[in-house]
């Protein structure tokens, strides 16, 4: 099958499926794994450079600048759990750029109770994500990349399989400051189920990005328009009912968003500051993630992400905190290097 062909494919399959949650199975898919990443809103699939973690996202970003990299992250979290990744690269002359990455997530130790409340020992849960991706520059402007991935979580004595695959490809201009890029990710299906009679569908997703460099400034800005699988992002809350007016007597009809509303929930705006050659600063807004997780009366900064990276001789770290709420945030780090440039 030709890769246009099996992007098409993939496309259909995740129109007749796309959801935000709470219908899919494996959730953690959608969680952030790398400090960039995160605070760039989660969906960096523009990058293309030597950041070995960028793959993950889109494999046609896996490009020869990764050669023999190595990234290391982890997530920062209170209660015994958390979450990470680590990837690796190599580029194979004439061929294309081949990488394996493991992602996990460890909730810890629970108890064990009966059913009237009482202690009785404990157990431990985690999902694990292990993929393998290859990616090739197929002409001086496009590179493209597929990643399949298996999937395996284990909930107590309740396990479940399941089989994904992401595919993607990256347009880079001639002056190399604009990239143009398409993923179609999580598409696939639950192999082993935690029960009888409880399949469900992975959280596909396609979007499409594009970044550019200013010419005469330090900054790559980026637009990212995600879940293009789903026109409608809103949640209608079904046990709405029409009310009426007091006034006039007249049915007010329940509210529902506008197509200016829906058309917003699919956009995400990022910056990313080249300030010289070590500093990186880094901000976003996802608009759909602060609206979805508003808490009444206190919006906060729900919805955007800030970081900052350090590219060192031998290696970069990078922080990333994205907010979910004014309830909640997540806290990353990323340690990446080369390990060619230890042998010097």
């Amino acid at each position: 099958m030709k890769f246009g062909s099996l992007i098409i494919f993939l496309a259909i399959a995740c129109f007749s499926v796309g959801q935000t949650g709470g219908v899919n199975v494996f959730p953690f898919l959608e969680m952030t794994y790398n400090a960039r990443s995160a605070a760039l809103g989660r969906k960096l699939i523009t990058a293309y450079d030597d950041d070995v973690n960028m793959g993950v996202l889109n494999p046609a970003s896996f490009n020869q600048g990764m050669h023999n990299s190595i990234g290391f992250n982890q997530a920062l979290h209170a209660g015994g759990i958390n979450h990470g990744m680590v990837s690796y690269a190599r580029h194979f002359e004439g061929k294309g750029t081949g990488a394996a990455h493991l992602r996990y997530v460890a909730y810890g130790q629970m108890d064990r109770t009966d059913e009237t409340g009482q202690k009785i020992g404990t157990f431990s849960a985690g999902d694990f994500v292990l993929g393998g991706s290859f990616s090739r520059r197929i002409n001086p402007r496009i590179s493209i990349g597929a990643t399949f991935n298996i999937i395996w979580s284990q909930l107590e004595s309740y396990s479940s399989l399941g089989l994904g695959l992401d595919v993607g490809g990256i347009y880079i201009s001639k002056n190399e400051r604009t990239t143009v890029s398409a993923v179609v990710r999580n598409a696939g299906l639950q192999v082993k189920t935690y029960t009888e009679n409880d399949r469900a569908p992975l959280p596909a997703q396609a979007m499409m990005g594009i970044s550019h460099k200013l010419e005469h400034a330090p900054f790559r800005v980026s637009v990212v328009a995600h879940h293009l699988n789903q026109w409608d992002l809103t949640y209608n809350d079904p046990n709405l009912e029409p009310t009426i007016d007091p006034l006039t007597g007249e049915e007010v009809p329940v509210p529902r968003a506008g197509f200016g509303e829906k058309l917003a929930r699919h956009f995400l705006f990022q910056v990313e500051v080249l300030a010289g050659k070590t500093l990186r600063i880094r901000g976003a807004f996802d608009y759909h993630q602060r609206r979805q997780m508003l808490v009444q009366n206190r919006p906060g900064m729900g919805g955007f992400s800030f970081g900052a990276g350090l590219n060192f001789k031998r290696f970069s770290v990078d922080y990333g905190l994205y907010i979910f709420s004014s309830a909640g945030f997540n806290n990353l780090l990323t340690l990446r290097t080369d390990l060619d440039k230890w042998k010097k």
